[in-house]
Order: C-alpha cells, then structure tokens, then sequence
C-alpha cells in the first residue's frame, strides 16, 4: 500500500514536470488550427454528400 501511493505521487510529480515543458498555442494559432479543422470537416462532409447522391442515382437506375 505504502508503495503505490508513493509510485502515485511520484507519477503527479513527473507529469506535472513535464507539462512545464508543453508549448501551448497562443489564441491566434489556435483561431488557426481550429479553422483547419472545421474547413476540413466542412469539405469531407460535402464529398460525402455528393458521393450519398450519386450512389443513390446509381441504385435508383439499378431498381
């Protein structure tokens, strides 16, 4: 018992420490990144859509 909580608190030490040395993104690069992303999403979603249309196109021909 002794131990692991010992193993515990030397675990909350460690990643604290290295959570010091993390660079965190400042609000522009953030604002940028999350942009990314979205537009990203935004353009996978639309290709989906349009693939969804035209399978269906497809099977309606089919049937």
């Amino acid at each position: 018992m002794k131990r692991s909580f010992k193993s515990l608190i030397s675990f909350f030490t460690e990643s604290w420490s290295e959570l010091k040395k993390v660079r965190w993104p400042s609000r522009k690069e953030l604002k940028n990144y999350s942009l990314i992303v979205f537009g990203t999403i935004v353009v996978i979603a639309v290709y989906f859509w349009v693939l969804d249309i035209g399978i269906s196109a497809v099977i309606e021909a089919i049937i």
